[in-house]
């Protein structure tokens, strides 16, 4: 197993791509903590099928919205697992609307869960990363292509993650800690399932014509985060089956 003896911290992974990527992570041999926000019952399922395998495994409370939960979940995985070497920034949210209809509040949770929140929990990861640790945020392909003006602020706040892992990477080089960004397609889940009402709008964009699987954001991820992946940072791996092609 790639990840034997490795701590892991998911954020937002009570269900969907999260859920998908903490599996993936704890079947490579980490142990790993998840937070959620709301979805008590998801999170437990998830720590269940962690501990079936053989892996440690907690989930914590937190808003990525606030602050002082997403520097206390990071404290608390370190307490559980006694210690970090994997944080993986996932939470996110979507809000859409145009510039002109889109409100101030949705504006504000936008940039508080897709921007702030992966940047607190780095800086709170920060000194728990020895040798070989690894940062790997989720973001989206909307970064590179827009093709509704009511996915301007969303796509604005995932593309801001291409910056910040790029300048992190150069801040953490030295230390040898890897900083990467993945950016999924459409990917089928209760957010954007592939039977959804925008689902055939979306496949027209993709060279391969359909929707891709949690597992394949999951195995990226589980790639990225490996000692396989040790000579790659600052870069973006976009996993949408063709979409931006």
């Amino acid at each position: 197993m790639n990840l034997a003896g490795k701590r892991a911290l998911v954020t937002g992974a009570s269900r969907g791509i999260g859920a998908g990527i903490a599996k993936a992570l704890a079947a490579e041999g980490a142990d790993v903590a998840i937070t959620y926000e709301k979805s008590a019952d998801s999170a437990a399922k998830i720590v269940d099928v962690i501990k079936a395998g053989g892996r440690k495994a907690v989930a914590i409370q937190a808003d990525s919205a606030d602050v002082a939960a997403v520097q206390a979940s990071v404290a608390k995985t370190v307490a559980a697992l006694g210690g970090l070497d994997i944080l993986v920034n996932n939470a996110g949210i979507l809000r859409l609307g145009g510039l002109n209809d889109i409100s101030l509040e949705d504006i504000d949770a936008l940039l508080d869960v897709n921007v702030r929140s992966p940047m607190i929990a780095s800086k709170a990861a920060l000194p728990h990363l020895g040798k070989g640790g690894r940062i790997i945020t989720i973001g989206s392909y909307f970064a590179d292509r827009v093709p509704s003006p009511a996915l301007g602020v969303y796509a604005a706040s995932k593309s801001a993650l291409a910056a910040f892992t790029k300048a992190l990477a150069r801040e953490l080089g030295p230390r040898d800690v890897t900083v990467n960004l993945v950016q999924p397609g459409s990917i089928d889940t209760d957010m954007n399932p592939a039977s959804g009402p925008t689902a055939e709008t979306l496949k027209q964009f993709m060279a391969l014509g359909r929707y891709g699987a949690t597992d394949d954001i999951a195995n990226a991820v589980a790639f990225l985060a490996s000692a396989k992946a040790k000579y790659i940072t600052g870069s973006t791996l976009t996993v949408d089956g063709g979409a931006n092609a």
